[in-house]
């Protein structure tokens, strides 16, 4: 199958940007996660569909879908990625069964996306989770988790490129602080970005890519500075790179 430029007949090159997105660099992937939380007070919280601080698994476990559509939503097909028990990516298809249920063969120590990957949408919110503890959800109609949540997988660098939050517009002076955060393999949360918002969007690009190295989680959280109700989404994007010396 031809491999069609996207360069004019009389160029050299074409953006990095979009050699990354079509897969012609070796070792080079382009890295978008954006999160949505819908209801944010004076509390500070995750920005994922579930809300509260995301809680993260403390060793490698096998993963349930449950879909709130119960028997309505057999055979619906949801896809699994994440992390194995040595930071390696990992992802798998489980399909639900009669009861709207269905457990990974995959030991996750990480999750941080899941999708519907089939032809059949549920009809309910589908939790993802070990034990009492969701790790992802699939908020009904969105057939996608939205989770600002990740973990750089072993022998890889992510060098973080762009930032983004939006905050819907509030008339009573209302504003966001929004926090991005790393930490580092058996280390604690850091501040690496702070700033306030108070409705409409704020970028943040970073002229120097943010170098993030193998095994460290990354997290975005918000906090209303009012005890009302407000939602906020945040995005981070780069392009994860492959370490020379990893084989």
């Amino acid at each position: 199958m031809a491999n069609y430029r996207s360069i004019t007949q009389i160029g050299t090159s074409e953006p990095f940007e979009l050699q990354v997105a079509r897969g012609d660099i070796t070792g080079h992937t382009a890295l978008f996660k954006y999160g949505y939380n819908p209801l944010i007070v004076n509390v500070e919280e995750t920005i994922w569909d579930v809300g509260g601080i995301y809680a993260y698994p403390t060793s490698a476990v096998k993963m349930t879908a449950t879909s709130a559509g119960g028997a309505d939503d057999e055979f619906v097909e949801i896809t699994m990625v994440g992390l194995d028990a040595d930071y390696n990516e990992v992802s798998e298809v489980v399909v639900l069964d009669g009861t709207g249920f269905a457990e990974s063969d995959t030991f996750f120590l990480r999750l941080y996306r899941a999708f519907v990957s089939g032809s059949q949408a549920p009809t309910g919110n589908v939790t993802i989770a070990n034990s009492s503890t969701t790790y992802a959800q699939i908020t009904l109609g969105e057939n996608q988790t939205l989770m600002a949540v990740y973990t750089v997988p072993a022998g890889h660098t992510l060098y973080v490129t762009e930032g983004i939050a939006t905050h819907g517009t509030d008339t009573s002076g209302a504003f966001m602080t929004v926090r991005f955060l790393t930490r580092r393999n058996n280390g604690v949360f850091r501040t690496s970005v702070k700033v306030d918002i108070i409705g409409g969007e704020l970028i943040f690009p970073f002229t120097q890519p943010l170098k993030i190295e193998e095994k460290t989680d990354v997290e975005v959280r918000a906090k209303c500075s009012k005890n009302q109700n407000n939602a906020i989404s945040a995005v981070f994007q780069g392009v994860l790179i492959k370490n020379e010396d990893w084989s």
